[in-house]
């Protein structure tokens, strides 16, 4: 089974959403933790105790690791490991592109079985071409993973850039409509997108056949009827993505849970 049927099949067992994970200093303050390796390591752990097995998919933001250097990436590898061994999916927030070998060797760290830093998917960012993308769709096809190409994001200047018309149509929708082309069907496909919940003319996705992560919803404004708006009839593909609004119940565990809870 690729990535993208995993993910539809543990959304419908656990609800569609995406939990972030962003140890952000005034996170780690706010849950009375050091902005240190060891504060990055104990809201790491807390997060996998309060995640694994109760969400579809757990997103761990990699800059707020890569801040600590090794060590970060250290408590990242153990967290990866974690949640997989727990049986929950996970996409490194990585956002990574490049061409040629470079893109070899961002696939291999993320995707590669047996990688220390090995996830179910990685996101990825495609302006030097969607095509350049290939080392890393190629080697997610192999192995069953996935992958999320940025298409539409929720910030000004992206949203300004993005919806910008070429021969007719929006930036955006052609990384959306290029991003089609791998998932032909018959089956959900394993190269989705980013879509931010917020974008108020959002590509269209009937044709992507391929998981949507949907970020902005909660703290940045946006509510899962937006996510229902942007996706229209394939509501199974739109996984919303919570951060801050799940996280800032922290650091109690049960407190995590309600806040969970509260966007079923």
């Amino acid at each position: 089974m690729g990535f993208g049927q995993a993910l539809v099949d543990a959304g419908a067992r656990l609800g569609r959403l995406c939990v972030g994970i962003d140890p952000h200093p005034a996170l780690l303050e706010a849950w009375g933790l050091g902005d240190d390796a060891d504060g990055l390591r104990e809201f790491s752990r807390t997060c996998v105790e309060a995640f694994a097995g109760r969400v579809a998919l757990v997103k761990p933001q990699v800059a707020f690791y890569e801040r600590f250097g090794s060590v970060g990436y250290a408590v990242l590898e153990e967290t990866l490991a974690a949640l997989r061994e727990a049986g929950t999916l996970v996409v490194a927030d990585a956002k990574r592109g490049d061409i040629g070998s470079t893109m070899k060797g961002y696939a291999a760290a993320w995707l590669a079985p047996g990688s220390p830093l090995e996830a179910d998917a990685v996101t990825l960012t495609p302006y030097l071409g969607v095509g350049s993308l290939d080392p890393a769709i190629e080697l997610a096809g192999e192995h069953g993973k996935g992958v999320f190409v940025m298409a539409a994001n929720s910030n000004p200047e992206a949203e300004a850039f993005q919806s910008q018309l070429v021969d007719g149509v929006s930036i955006a929708q052609q990384m959306v409509d290029a991003c089609a082309a791998y998932n032909p069907g018959p089956g959900v496909g394993d190269v989705g997108v980013v879509v931010g919940a917020t974008v108020a003319e959002p590509p269209r996705l009937g044709a992507l056949n391929a998981p949507v992560l949907m970020p902005g919803v909660g703290a940045q404004g946006a509510t899962l009827e937006d996510v229902s708006r942007i996706v229209g009839e394939r509501a199974e593909l739109a996984f919303p993505n919570v951060s801050r609004s799940v996280l800032s119940a922290g650091p109690d565990v049960a407190e995590l849970h309600k806040r969970l809870e509260s966007f079923a």
